[in-house]
């Protein structure tokens, strides 16, 4: 069901269906999913699965301009007479106040983008690798006791975008992705653990090696671990790190949240100097390094590069066709369709300005005294509040002296995200590839660290 031919039978479907039902304004948005995955625990394999999977989202419009939504798993021809009806239904209930409409550049060109889809793997390839994985990653220190959590999967995906002015959109991508994350035993020593996660356009590419190799390192490196005292710090967020804040506080670039009044940010905040001049944050759907982008969202808008933070100073908001329209903007394709049009990010692409500050000093782990390196924050949903500003995070870390790393047993980082972008001392040049994003490593003074020493 997930070919392309697919595809064009379900487009074929839903013009000729909503003829059927004299309904002259509609839109659709969905997708179709062929994945496999597996999971292992102790050398046997512990669950897999393969599933197809296929969901859309129709939208009507009635006579009288309102809006009624509808989604269903069901997309036969059957199915989709019926979301079309229930939507048609649904309009005369729907808002009357900035009622969505067609995104402007839903008929836009886009340009052609080489898909790069191969055969799926066998599912037993699959264990095996993992298994392997597994074995492989259990001998690199016999502390691992184990690895609780772990996963191996290739995904297929086809989205589509249609509408009644004629758009149609259409495009199919395929990733596999690997993750592992350890737990360590040792006689009157807490648990440990380390993770990482790799992903690329097929399993033959995929970095499983170098996961592991990522995994015992990170495990092995907080073996060794230490109270730290409660205090300031000089602190350095790894690329996962500073990407997974800044994520946390996306209401700062979202037009909908600010129009919400659910954002530190308001619609007159444009050109405001929000962080150090070092920091550039850009949404970039279409780096060459995200391995799942889409060239379009929900709405049918072109995806693209939209600079949100440049030298420090805010220049623009993550919009939909409705926030854009409210806010006389343009769609930037961070648009989800839904019981009401919902904007996100797709994926930061996090840099050094080319700003020069006087007497700028520039940092190394290497040289660096007393310094906290965080590497992975946890309980964003519960520590972050967004809309004040305010987070109180644990996180796993080291404390560094000269390249010399101890893991710190337990601490919190704390403190006001405004305050934290403009205590930025020092941005690395070089940037890492994560599957959320790109970022270097990002220098802080001066946050907070309550630790148990």
């Amino acid at each position: 069901m997930s070919s392309a031919l697919s595809v064009e039978k379900l487009v074929s479907d839903a013009r000729e269906t909503a003829n059927k039902l004299e309904i002259k304004k509609f839109d659709i948005y969905g997708a179709i999913v062929d994945e496999t995955s597996a999971e292992v625990d102790s050398g046997a394999p512990k669950q897999v699965s393969a599933s197809n999977r296929a969901s859309i989202i129709v939208r009507v419009w009635n006579d009288h301009g309102t809006v009624g939504v509808t989604s269903t798993t069901n997309i036969d021809r059957l199915g989709l007479e019926l979301a079309l009806q229930s939507a048609h239904e649904a309009s005369f209930f729907g808002a009357k106040e900035n009622i969505p409409d067609f995104s402007p550049e839903a008929i836009a060109s886009i340009p052609n983008r080489e898909s790069q889809i191969e055969p799926q793997t066998a599912i037993e390839k699959l264990v095996e690798t993992l298994l392997e994985a597994e074995k492989d990653l259990l001998s690199k220190h016999e502390a691992i006791a184990g690895i609780p959590y772990n996963g191996l999967s290739q995904r297929d995906i086809s989205r589509f975008y249609l509408n009644s002015d004629g758009a149609m959109r259409q495009e199919r991508n395929a990733y596999s992705s690997i993750y592992l994350y350890t737990k360590t035993e040792e006689e009157d020593r807490k648990p440990r653990s380390g993770g990482a996660y790799r992903v690329s356009r097929s399993f033959a590419e995929l970095d499983v090696q170098g996961c592991v190799a990522e995994t015992a390192e990170k495990t092995i490196s907080h073996l060794n671990y230490d109270k730290i005292k409660s205090g300031k710090y000089l602190v350095v967020f790894s690329p996962e790190a500073f990407l997974s804040l800044i994520g946390a506080f996306s209401s700062l670039f979202n037009a909908q949240s600010i129009l919400d009044k659910n954002s530190l940010s308001t619609p007159e905040s444009i050109g405001a100097q929000i962080a150090s001049p070092l920091l550039n944050v850009n949404d970039d759907e279409l780096h060459v390094g995200n391995i799942s982008a889409s060239d379009f969202d929900g709405e049918g808008t072109p995806t693209r590069r939209t600079p949100l933070i440049a030298n420090g100073v805010l220049t623009n908001f993550l919009h939909s066709s409705v926030t854009a329209k409210r806010l006389n903007a343009k769609p930037t394709g961070n648009a989800s369709i839904g019981a009401k049009v919902s904007v996100s990010p797709n994926f930061f692409h996090i840099e050094r300005s080319n700003v020069v500050e006087e007497n700028e000093k520039s940092y190394s782990l290497k040289d660096a005294e007393n310094v906290i390196l965080i590497d992975d924050l946890q309980a964003l949903h519960a520590g972050v509040q967004a809309s004040q500003g305010s987070f109180s995070l644990p996180f796993d870390g080291w404390l560094v002296n000269k390249g010399d790393r101890i893991s710190i047993e337990s601490a919190t980082v704390a403190g006001d995200i405004l305050e934290l972008l403009k205590a930025i001392v020092y941005v690395e040049p070089e940037v890492k590839i994560t599957p959320s994003g790109v970022a270097p490593h990002v220098w802080v003074k001066d946050l907070s660290i309550t630790g148990e020493g």
